[in-house]
This record gives C-alpha cells, structure tokens and sequence, in this order.
C-alpha cells in the first residue's frame, strides 16, 4: 500500500501558520488608541491589496472585547482605503466603523457585517469611466449580514445580498440571483439585475429601478410578489437610502434619479416575500 511522499509523515504534526501578524488589521490596530474610540474620532489612511484578507475583522472583535454589542459611536473609526480589497472585505464589520474604498474588491464583499458602515467607488482619474457600466466588487456580497450600511458605486457580482438579514445596502447593478436566501433588511438597486432574483427571499424588501419594465422576467416569484411603491414613509425611505448613496460615493446614478425623483419612483418595483407582506400587515 501506497505510505505516501517519503520522508513526510502522513499525518497532521505541524501547526498552521496562518501568519495573522501580517494582516492588514494588526497595522490598523497599531495606529489606534482603541479604549479612547467611545469618546473621540479617529481617521486613518490605509494602502489595500488583493493579498489583504476579512480587513476588518480583527479590529471589529477587539473593538466588542472592549465596548459589547453597542459598539462605538457612529463613525468614530473611520478608515480610507485606496486600492484593490482581497476577499471577505469588511467582514463582521461592527457599528461605530466606516470603511471607504477607493479602487475595487473581491468576492465576499461585507461578508457578515454586522452594524458597521461600508461605501466604495472607484478611482475617479478616468474621465470616460461610468461607474454603473462596471463591476466593483465580486460575488455573494453581505453574505449573512446582520446589520450596518453598505454603498456601492458600481455593479456587484452574483448572489448579492445572499442570506442578508439586516443590513441595508445601495448598489448600480447586480448579476444573477440577487438577494437569494434573503431573510430581513434592504437591497435597493440602481440598475440593471441578472436572472432568477429573488430565489428562496423569505424577509426583506428589494427595490428595483426598472425604467424598461424587464425586471419581471427576470424575478424568481415563487415566494415574493412585486408592486410598485405608493406608502410616502416607504418612498422617503428609499429616498433618504439613495442620498446617502450618493453623499458617500459621489454617484452621478444616484444623482440623476434624485433630481427627477418625482419620475424615477415610478420605475421603481418593490419586492417582498408573501408571508414576510402578511406578517408586516398584522403590525
């Protein structure tokens, strides 16, 4: 019988290196003075590469160590990051942090966030780019998020927003199977969206800006429904959303929607699951 690669021991002996001393996260917590973050603002500058993994998510466990569930105040740690994020960008990111991106990110974008606040456009040099025609960040975007704020000057992948549960989030496009598995929070879409949207949404409510009445054929309705939006607290909602949008992005999308508002909430549809419709009516 085969004993394996000789002079190897088949067997597990050494421990993993995962090298977490390297992590962008340990650079960022240096420059910290993280037990003074609940009573003043700190703003950094950070360089990203795609080697740069879950950015974020060390500094967000020892930010709960600190101060639990409630975080910090709203923005009191405020990074920009200029460049090419890795995978799992802004991962588990807790409240009271906002990362701002500069550049583009990989898939796993937000994964998990969890109150904090995320926002990425890309690099403005080039005059011709129009940033609703190009992807930004890669797929299965807020993968189980619970909550925070997501803002994205560009088109995402596949399976944005899968298995969200809180966290509301503004994107200029997305691929196939948007806001799959979906259970709670907010997806508003500025643009274009890829097939079989919808699948398996059992909470939340999407917002699709459909102009040229496709999105239909596009939409999975075996357990949600589409209307158009007509509650004023609702529309100023998705209003307030798209401002935000574009205050953090510079979206020009967003901008052109906000100055016909009156003409643009129409083209928007509405998409919520039955039972999740049901059960806010009972309220």
């Amino acid at each position: 019988a085969p004993k394996g690669i000789p002079n190897y021991e088949n067997y597990c002996n050494i421990n993993q290196d995962h090298e977490l001393e390297k992590a962008l996260d340990k650079k960022i917590l240096k420059e910290i003075d993280i037990n003074s973050l609940k009573d003043k603002k700190s703003k950094l500058n950070f360089e990203i590469n795609n080697v740069n993994r879950t950015v974020g998510a060390i500094i967000s466990g020892n930010i709960t160590k600190i101060y639990g569930e409630n975080g910090i105040p709203q923005d009191n740690l405020e990074i920009k990051f200029t460049g090419s994020a890795g995978q799992s960008f802004g991962a588990f990111l807790s409240k009271g942090i906002y990362f701002n991106v500069i550049g583009d990110s990989n898939d796993y974008f937000a994964k998990g966030i969890s109150g904090g606040k995320i926002s990425i456009s890309p690099n403005r040099s080039d005059k011709s780019y129009i940033p609703e025609n190009h992807v930004i960040i890669g797929n299965v975007a807020l993968y189980g998020a619970t909550g925070g704020e997501v803002y994205i000057n560009g088109k995402a992948g596949e399976r944005f927003c899968v298995r969200n549960s809180a966290a509301n989030a503004v994107v200029e496009g997305i691929g196939n199977h948007g806001c799959e598995y979906m259970t709670g929070g907010i997806a508003v879409i500025l643009g274009e969206v890829g097939s079989n949207f919808a699948a398996g949404m059992s909470g939340g409510i999407a917002y699709v800006i459909d102009p040229n009445k496709i999105f239909e054929s596009l939409c999975n309705k075996e357990l949600v429904e589409l209307d158009t939006l007509s509650d004023k607290q609702e529309i100023m909602l998705v209003q307030q959303l798209i401002e935000k949008h574009y205050n953090l992005t510079n979206s020009k999308n967003a901008q052109d929607i906000l100055q016909n508002w009156n003409q643009s909430i129409q083209n928007f549809v509405r998409i919520i699951p039955h039972a999740y419709k049901r059960l806010l009516s009972k309220k």
